[in-house]
């Protein structure tokens, strides 16, 4: 399988978890998002749907429209 390299953002949280993993588990983590964003692009599921879900996901999670707003207004 052919890769190529992207840049994404993510929360603090998520970034730390990522750079404090070991190798073999970056790249576990890595064809995880791999395998998902592929999913997503096969999919007839729309775009909305997909955002619906993870944001029931992080509500569920404690993650309120009012927090993403501040973190998102964050400079």
């Amino acid at each position: 399988m052919e890769t190529e390299q992207i840049t994404i953002q993510v929360d603090a949280e998520a970034a730390r978890v990522f750079k404090s993993a070991s190798a073999e588990d970056r790249r576990k983590l890595e064809a995880l998002l791999s395998i998902r964003l592929s999913e997503i692009t096969r999919t007839r599921e729309s775009l909305k749907a997909i955002m619906n879900e993870i944001s029931q996901k992080a509500e569920e999670r404690g993650l309120t429209p009012e927090i993403l707003k501040a973190i998102l207004n964050e400079d």
